[in-house]
């Protein structure tokens, strides 16, 4: 295995990890900013108003997004067994 191949397999790892956490990462900052937005306009600075509905839509959208998430690392999981495989073979 090349210097080469070793730079795309890290970077298609790295690639696959971020797009498989975008949806979920950034729903919880769209939570988290309607919440502050709704705690600087109301004076309320509890700390935990925060915490339950992020937890909540970001567990929604991981319920949403599970199948296309799965589909995706099984797909990465396929390639890189394959690429094994080649290896093994050569």
């Amino acid at each position: 295995m090349t210097d080469v191949e070793v730079i795309k397999l890290l970077r298609e790892a790295l690639m696959v990890v971020m797009v498989v956490s975008a949806p979920l990462l950034l729903i919880g900052m769209l939570v988290g900013l309607i919440i502050s937005i709704f705690q600087t306009t109301t004076s309320i600075q509890e700390q935990t108003l925060t915490f339950v509905p992020k937890i909540i839509a970001i567990f929604v959208t991981f319920i949403i997004f599970a199948s296309w998430i799965l589909h995706t690392l099984v797909n990465y999981t396929k390639g890189v067994f394959m690429m094994i495989g080649k290896l093994g073979a050569g």
